[in-house]
């Protein structure tokens, strides 16, 4: 079994957060020699932050919920109602959507969750959504660490659901002192149980009443119990005789106490007492362990479900070290196609399809954190156009063009295709009718008639799908065409410069059609269309849509992408039951026709002017509506004393107002946010509150408390504080996840309002959102390990190149550095891995605690 140690974790936190505060008492004795312990483990030694830019180690989950098979039924129905949560070491952190009475659900959902590095796993739990009681809980798949790092390409696969064990259901860490007192006859061990933080909740007010047993050589010893805490304090002491040569291991256990039913395991370490002699001492934070001695059912009876996940770990070096690969690389996007080299034909030509999102979306962000994403498309459309003969296969293969294109428009248009499709898709799901244009997939259905019931014809159920269908259409080409001025600049921007390269490059009369074409490939075939055809994975609802209007959106999306084909006779001829539709599919490619025509229509000035005036607003971060509360006085906090408001997250403040249009107060200045952190679900009732930490003009500290309407909220809307203050100064290392009422915390009891916190802040924990700041470092860093991983296809071309009939002598700049682009990314990307190797930093990072595993 293992053996996981923590060192008292300090207050504050890696990065720029300014100076740290004083660590909590009492302090943590000194590591014991590697050696005492297990000679082959070397002990790490705590480092003190270092001043100045420093490397910092980033890990990240990206995660596929494909689907489920075979789940066992859990209604009276012989159905389920299922859904996922994930949890990052028993943190729920993302929630699917509820898939309505299968056995054999579809999910598609993908996250990706920025987390720090010391995580242990990410469990994957089933569940079965009853409205009526308890949700039932199917089964698990629990992905280690240690697992993920053996499949660099990422896990990919089916994976069986086990049962899920309460005994193995254990979470957190306790703080002990471990000493041998040699005495003059014999040794005794001595065991200080100190305090438990972030114990599981086992009760169903969302606590736990703990105490702890310590077990030796036949003797049993128990704490008192701490009522209604997850951060139980004992500071409490026991002693065993030491027989010489004794083999016995000293077992520490915690327990949930019950009255009435048995008393619930909390967790346990498992110690060597041998080792423990030899060290004499040891303190520190220790990792409850499961007891996993029952025997498990045999997997594969509580179905299967498909998972893809992968994870990367990324030591990112300070920004000085990026900057010759990222000037190398706007040099060429600036030279354009007038670049001998060009390099980013290159990465294109040596990038295999597998990997070519994640590069089009991380060069995408890097340029445009540069202020060249522009530059960078329009080097693409050039590109492609060059290698392009026929028009009707213009930007439909999967190109870095056409990859990168659809990032920009994600990570640029999000908030406007909200805009524009947002209502039209919301009346979809609130109207629920039964729409189907193809004959033979037609339901005949009885319909109310001055009191009686008679059955629909077939030609009456298609004449009423292809009314809604038309209505729908034209509401959607309607809002399209009015929101010109609501595109960001840049977009318009883009797609002009899209529009001129393919009008230039397709010039007669016969391809008319094809500048408006191309805008349409991105616009409505890779944007819109997929956003129809899946709302709950573009952020357009919460939910999943039902078979029904699944089936309504899937022929909507196909209205959408026979305007966006302007109507030609290869798209008319694929579905001739959608005939129907041709007179809104026409009169909507003339709309659309001319949306683009202004759309485009955009000068160098005008650009610049919107891009000037949105520099100087505060850009939108996050807003919903969210309840209230912040504690005055000593009274009982209660869940009905949160009032909704609608909230506005910027770059500069957290501001509140009664409605999403009236005029909004400033609640928290952002540079004041010292912690964003969840509740206790004990505190409020409910699971779903959290909490910001902040100080007032006066320097006096506030807390905000928050209530969001599910985990995925809450979650969200943690990130996004944490992401807009993590360069804050005097960010907190712990925090309170209680609050404190009458006289005392109802975490961890302490009376002291100024104690500080019982648990470890989260603030590195993150799920990435197309709306992220952008973070330079990290996007370069991405390229050189991609370019690295290429590295010897790259001179392998650059060897063709330079051999070739055309090639000249190698050009050098000033310094003998040669100007060959392709010889000069060789040079940077063998000083990054220098820099990489040679820079102190190279160890683990610096993290609110540090980790040992001990096999024992």
């Amino acid at each position: 079994m293992k053996w996981e140690r923590f060192v008292r974790p300090r207050a504050y936190l890696p990065g720029p957060v300014g100076p740290a505060p004083p660590a909590p008492s009492p302090a943590p004795a000194r590591p014991p020699p590697a050696a005492a312990l297990d000679p082959g483990v070397r002990l790490p030694r705590a480092r003190t932050p270092r001043r100045g830019p420093t490397m910092a180690k980033r890990s990240s989950l990206f995660i596929r919920i494909v689907e489920g098979k075979n789940l066992p039924a859990k209604d009276i129905t012989g159905s389920s109602d299922p859904y996922c949560i994930v949890k990052v070491d028993h943190e729920p952190i993302i929630r699917t959507a509820t898939v309505w009475k299968t056995l054999c659900p579809f999910w598609g959902e993908e996250y990706q969750v920025h987390l720090l590095p010391t995580f242990h796993s990410v469990a994957f739990y089933v569940m079965d959504e009853d409205a009526l009681s308890r949700d039932d809980v199917i089964g698990k798949v629990c992905l280690t660490r240690d697992t993920l790092a053996t499949h660099p390409k990422g896990f990919s696969g089916w994976a069986h659901l086990t049962e899920v064990d309460p005994d193995e259901e254990v979470q957190g860490e306790i703080h002990l002192r471990l000493e041998v007192v040699l005495g003059t006859r014999a040794c005794r061990l001595r065991c200080s149980v100190l305090e438990a933080r972030d114990l599981a909740p086992k009760d169903r007010n969302g606590a736990s009443d703990p105490f702890v047993r310590v077990r030796y050589n036949g003797r049993t010893q128990e704490t008192s119990i701490v009522k209604k805490s997850r951060y139980p304090r004992w500071n409490e002491t026991f002693e065993f005789e030491l027989e010489e040569g004794a083999a016995e291991a000293l077992c520490v256990e915690a327990w949930d106490w019950d009255l009435v039913s048995r008393n619930d395991f909390l967790g346990k370490v498992v110690f060597n007492v041998q080792r423990l002699r030899a060290a004499q001492q040891e303190e520190g934070w220790f990792r409850l362990q499961p007891d996993q001695s029952k025997s498990r059912r045999e997997e594969g009876n509580l179905g299967s479900l498909q998972l893809e996940v992968r994870l990367r770990d990324e030591m990112v070096l300070p920004s000085g070290c990026y900057q010759p690969l990222v000037q190398l690389l706007c040099h060429e996007v600036k030279l354009g196609t007038q670049s001998p080299g060009q390099l980013i034909l290159l990465i294109e030509e040596t990038t295999s399809t597998e990997c070519r999102q994640d590069v089009a979306t991380t060069l995408l962000k890097l340029f445009l954190g540069q202020g060249l994403a522009k530059d960078f498309l329009d080097l693409l459309f050039q590109l492609e156009l060059g290698r392009t003969s026929e028009a009707n296969t213009l930007f439909r293969s999967n190109s870095l063009a056409s990859k990168s294109m659809e990032s920009f428009l994600k990570v640029a248009g999000m908030r406007y295709l909200h805009g524009v499709l947002g209502p039209i898709i919301d009346r979809v799901f609130e109207e629920k009718k039964y729409v189907e244009l193809d004959p033979s997939k037609v339901e005949v259905k009885d319909v109310g008639c001055s009191g009686l019931h008679r059955p629909q014809t077939e030609a009456e159920v298609l004449e009423q799908s292809a009314q809604t269908l038309r209505a729908h259409l034209g509401a959607l080409l309607s809002s399209l065409s009015r929101s010109v001025r609501a595109c960001p600049a840049v977009v318009r921007a883009t797609f002009r410069q899209l529009f001129r390269r393919v009008r230039e490059r397709f010039p007669s009369a016969q391809d008319e059609n094809v500048p408006f074409i191309a805008v349409t490939s991105f616009l409505c075939l890779r944007f819109i269309s997929p956003a129809i055809m899946a709302p709950k994975l573009f952020h357009l609802r919460e939910r999943h849509a039902d078979a029904r209007t699944s089936r309504t959106l899937l022929l909507l999306a196909k209205a959408v992408q026979n305007v966006g084909n302007m109507d030609t006779p290869a798209s008319r001829a694929k579905e001739a039951w959608m005939e129907p539709l041709q007179p809104t599919v026409r009169q909507g490619v003339a709309q659309l026709k001319d949306f683009i025509t202004k759309l485009v229509d955009i000068q160098e000035k005008e650009e610049l002017d919107l891009q000037r005036a949105l520099s100087l607003q505060a850009p939108l971060v996050k807003e919903g509506p969210l309840f209230i509360h912040r504690t005055k006085g000593k009274g009982p906090l209660m869940s009905s004393s949160f009032k909704k408001l609608h909230f506005s997250l910027t770059t500069e403040a957290l501001s509140f107002a009664k409605t999403p249009s009236s005029k909004k107060s400033t609640l928290i200045k952002l540079a004041h946010i010292r912690a964003a952190e969840k509740v206790e679900e004990k505190s409020f009732g409910s699971s779903h509150v959290m909490q910001v930490i902040y100080t007032d003009d006066a320097g006096r500290s506030q807390t905000a408390y928050l209530q969001c309407k599910c985990v995925n909220e809450l979650n969200q809307w943690l990130s996004a504080l944490r992401k807009v203050s993590i360069n804050n100064t005097g960010l907190l290392g712990s925090y309170h996840p209680g609050v404190f009422r009458g006289d005392k915390w109802s975490c961890c009891h302490q009376r002291d309002k100024t104690d500080l916190g019982c648990d470890k802040t989260r603030s590195r924990v993150t799920l990435q959102e197309w709306n992220d700041p952008l973070d330079h470092d990290l996007e370069a860093q991405l390229i050189y390990r991609h370019l690295l991983g290429v590295e010897a296809t790259l001179r392998e071309k650059h060897r063709q190149l330079s051999a070739g009939p055309e090639a000249g002598p190698v050009l050098t700049g000033p310094g003998g550095a040669p100007e060959d682009p392709v010889a000069q990314l060789l040079q940077v990307l063998q000083d990054l891995r220098e820099a990489h190797r040679s820079s102190p930093a190279g160890s683990p990072p610096l993290e609110p605690s540090h980790v040992l595993e001990l096999q024992t």
